[in-house]
């Protein structure tokens, strides 16, 4: 069984995958809002699919369906009740949504490129970040400590590929700020990897306390994607003149995510 060591590199690959995303604003100083919306089509699509062939399914294949379902339930609640409790920025083009308590002066102190960060700003950005990565580390960890090492690798493919254009969603509104390029990735690259690494040490050691938790993990972790594809992701993709270059965007992600969890399966 792989040790703890090998979950923190594992899953701080996948990570840092987020970074890439960060890679444009290297190359163009703004981004177009249509580009913008079809990397969040993108996004959708690898997650919705991430959703269903890397984690639901493999549940199912480990565990009843009861178990999964319960865990799908969960995870897509806590996305929701997260938002409302939890004070804390969505990344938006040029700019920063409050929700969950965060008010409009939060949103436009985010929107600033401060050198003396507060702790409120980087709590607030940092919530959001963590509802989203969180529960993906956690099914990683799980899944190692349950000995399903394949289906922990596979599973850190296809939240890596899909952490790409989540980094570049995250990247675009504080490149706007007028931070510099090496300042945005590392902060996109950390946006990542943190969450992603300690809710995989959490669920690789909750593992010792209570086994055969990867049917409910996994459950979870596709619950809470799928939130965030239908409460977010999608509903910030319309609505600009861009649904189609999105919606197409999202075909592309989910054939790509189903190629790319085929061929690593085999």
């Amino acid at each position: 069984m792989t040790d703890i060591g090998g979950v923190v590199t594992v899953s701080g690959v996948a990570g840092v995958a987020t970074g890439l995303g960060a890679l444009p604003v290297f190359v163009r100083a703004r981004v177009t809002h249509r580009v913008y919306d079809a990397a969040l089509g993108l996004a959708a699509g690898l997650m919705a699919a991430a959703s269903v062939f890397g984690l639901i399914i493999p549940g199912m294949e480990e565990g009843t369906l009861s178990a999964v379902m319960t865990g799908l339930l969960l995870g897509g609640g806590g996305l929701l009740a997260g938002n409302y409790a939890i004070p804390h920025l969505h990344a938006q083009y040029r700019e920063w949504l409050p929700e969950g308590g965060a008010t409009g002066d939060d949103a436009a102190d985010a929107a600033v490129d401060d050198r003396e960060v507060t702790l409120r700003k980087a709590l607030l950005i940092g919530g959001a970040i963590t509802l989203h990565n969180a529960p993906e580390g956690l099914a990683i960890g799980v899944a190692f400590a349950s000995g399903l090492e394949e289906v922990a690798l596979v599973l850190a493919v296809v939240i890596g590929l899909q952490n790409v254009p989540d980094g570049f969603a995250f990247a675009v509104p504080m490149a706007d700020t007028g931070m510099s390029n090496l300042r945005v990735l590392w902060y996109t690259t950390l946006s990542g990897v943190v969450p992603q690494v300690v809710a995989s040490v959490f669920g690789f050691l909750l593992v010792g306390f209570a086994s055969g938790l990867f049917p409910v993990a996994s459950g979870f972790a596709a619950g809470a994607m799928l939130a965030v594809v239908f409460r977010e992701l999608i509903p910030s993709s319309h609505g600009h003149g861009h649904a189609d270059a999105a919606t197409g965007a999202f075909l592309v992600g989910f054939v790509l995510l189903v190629v790319v969890d085929a061929v690593v399966v085999v």
